[in-house]
């Protein structure tokens, strides 16, 4: 069973998954087209952080942030390598957009990577009726990223967020 509570950015067990995950977003993007928050940028009032868990193991984390009043974003989302292919991934993209809907956002964007080493987001983010948008908030259109957005109010009445 999968359990997400909010993240403790002291637990050396989540600033290593989170380390980890910068490490794997820089190495697959150039430089400047890596938006992967570190833990430090974890920490603006605007980001929600959480932490999914399966018994003591540290299973994964996801982050969300507030753009506007009614636009989140899902800034971040890790599974740990000895939890993927078990759901993890799709259960805290769950946990994200129900958060957004319980903040009365009406569209939850994100940005993630144009390259291979990104498909298997992309594919998830799609089975969760993600699509394709021009890019949002801060950023500037870059090969390096696709650019997703999610109507929540569109998802509650088709139940793409039950997935």
């Amino acid at each position: 069973m999968i359990d997400i509570i909010p993240g403790d950015l002291s637990d050396p067990r989540i600033v290593r998954l989170l380390s980890i995950h910068l490490e794997w977003a820089r190495a697959a993007s150039p430089r400047c087209s890596a938006h992967a928050l570190d833990l430090a940028g974890l920490q603006a009032p605007d980001i929600s952080f959480w932490a999914a868990w399966e018994g003591e193991a540290l299973a994964g984390v996801g982050t969300l942030r507030r753009l506007t009043a009614d636009h989140g974003e899902v800034k971040s989302m890790h599974t740990a390598r000895a939890a993927r292919g078990r759901g993890v991934g799709s259960a805290m993209l769950r946990h994200l957009i129900a958060a957004a809907q319980a903040r009365g956002f009406s569209r939850l964007s994100l940005e993630t990577g144009s390259m291979a080493h990104f498909q298997p987001a992309r594919a998830l983010y799609r089975r969760f009726g993600f699509t394709d948008c021009e890019p949002f908030a801060d950023y500037r259109p870059d090969p390096n990223s696709v650019f997703m957005s999610l109507d929540l109010r569109r998802a509650r009445e088709e139940g793409t967020d039950r997935l």
